[in-house]
């Protein structure tokens, strides 16, 4: 995985310059106080200044926050493949594609439950490969069938149409959220190889253990639901934690399942929020320690090799997790959440 023609350096330095202007604790320390017009203004007097006063006219309250949040992390990625080069943009592009992942999956959940297009237009956020105008096709449809056939020239649509046979026969989104997730984790190591050192090996290792986490997140879920479900379907290949036999026979027990992730590579990042699964069950909590080791492995990455892909995926993931925490912080407001149960939504390095 050489950049080969990459500007590598050039990118890093203004991914830094980014970084260093996300909110830190004490920002979120000030927010879980504040009520949402008070976020709003706070967020003015930071990065997502021009969201907030394009949008401010429009909206108010949580809605304005949501607004500008997502078109603030549309921007900011856009702006990464504005500055990429060569196979640097090749990587990150590929990367970006869990937002066209997470676009299709939200207009596909919205026709289901018969949200209107405003409504599901809200949630979109248009930073993968899937252009505007794909998007807004996408919001004018009324049936899924629609969906699938209008993304007929992506990779998505092979996967979909073999997913929407079964989701005509079970009634369930399950079959085409699985589709979309399977494709965007397997193209994600498309022609990486398996290299043993430098920063290609660390990159491949932490696409790794997205996968890894993604797949212990999804067995998990599946083992205490206690659903009759095939595990065979959740499961994502190019992960090291689990083989398809293994998912499939430890879902049916809670206990080596948890030990076998204690067992692995992972265990000993995990360890504390492992201990809470056997405790207290918490799987809300067990995600979020997720997260947090997904964020850590990126940071490490970048240290060790501060001119590569992996310096822009940590502040990737960063972004992302600084848009999911003032999410969490204004819709809990909203509902009158008190300061330590929001806090305990947030995930914060």
């Amino acid at each position: 995985m050489s950049l080969g023609a990459s500007n590598t350096e050039y990118v890093n330095a203004r991914v830094r310059s980014r970084r260093a202007k996300l909110f830190d604790d004490e920002d979120y320390r000030k927010l879980v106080r504040m009520g949402p017009s008070e976020i709003a203004r706070f967020m003015e007097e930071s990065e997502y200044e021009r969201e907030i006063n394009e949008l401010g006219a429009r909206f108010s309250g949580v809605d304005l926050i949501e607004y500008a949040l997502n078109r603030n992390l549309a921007k900011h990625f856009q702006d990464l493949l504005d500055w990429a080069e060569g196979r640097l943009y090749d990587l990150i592009s590929r990367y970006l594609r869990k937002f066209d992942v997470w676009n299709v999956k939200t207009i596909i959940r919205g026709i289901y439950t018969d949200t209107p297009a405003e409504g599901i237009q809200t949630d979109l956020i248009r930073a993968g490969e899937l252009d505007d105008a794909t998007l807004d096709r996408l919001l004018e449809v009324d049936e899924i069938e629609d969906v699938v056939e209008l993304l007929s020239d992506t990779i998505y649509y092979e996967p979909l149409s073999e997913g929407l046979e079964e989701f005509e026969e079970t009634g369930t989104l399950v079959p085409l959220e699985n589709a979309l997730d399977r494709e965007f984790y397997e193209h994600l190591l498309d022609d990486l190889g398996r290299p043993e050192e430098g920063p290609e090996a660390k990159y491949v290792e932490f696409l790794e253990a997205e996968i890894d986490f993604r797949n212990a997140r999804n067995a998990l879920r599946l083992a205490r639901s206690g659903a009759d479900l095939d595990p065979a379907a959740y499961y994502i290949a190019g992960g090291v934690l689990f083989d398809e036999s293994e998912l499939s026979r430890l879902v049916a027990d809670y206990d080596e399942l948890v030990d076998h992730i204690d067992d692995s590579r992972y265990g000993d990042r995990l360890s504390g929020a492992l201990d809470q699964l056997r405790d207290a069950d918490s799987l809300i909590q067990f995600e979020h320690a997720l997260d947090a080791a997904l964020l850590e492995y990126a940071d490490t990455l970048s240290s060790i090799y501060p001119v590569s892909v992996s310096a822009v995926l940590s502040y990737i993931l960063a972004k992302e997790r600084e848009v999911e925490n003032i999410r969490a912080i204004a819709r809990g407001r909203e509902v009158g959440l008190d300061e330590s149960e929001i806090e305990e939504e947030l995930v914060i390095l």
